[in-house]
């Protein structure tokens, strides 16, 4: 797959039932995902198979991802958004 269908197809994932989970994943997919090295879009898309709540919690940093695994690629997204801080 290229990386454009690998970008489209993580656009799509992105959306999800949460509004304010919408408002955090699709922003950082059209800004950033391209950028990530391979690894990195590969933990991205594996995530998206994690429900919305979980997914929600570890972005906003209220709760640690039980897979360390995941703990780059969140990491990632909260620092785009600027939420480490």
């Amino acid at each position: 797959m290229d990386l454009r269908e690998e970008l489209n197809r993580a656009q799509w994932a992105s959306r999800r039932g949460l509004l304010e989970l919408d408002l955090l994943l699709a922003p950082f997919v059209e800004h950033r995902f391209m950028d990530l090295d391979a690894s990195l879009r590969d933990l991205y898309r594996d995530l998206l198979f994690e429900g919305d709540q979980d997914l929600l919690e570890w972005i906003m940093g209220r709760a640690r991802a039980s897979q360390p695994r995941f703990h780059p690629i969140i990491d990632a997204i909260r620092a785009f958004h600027r939420l480490d801080a």
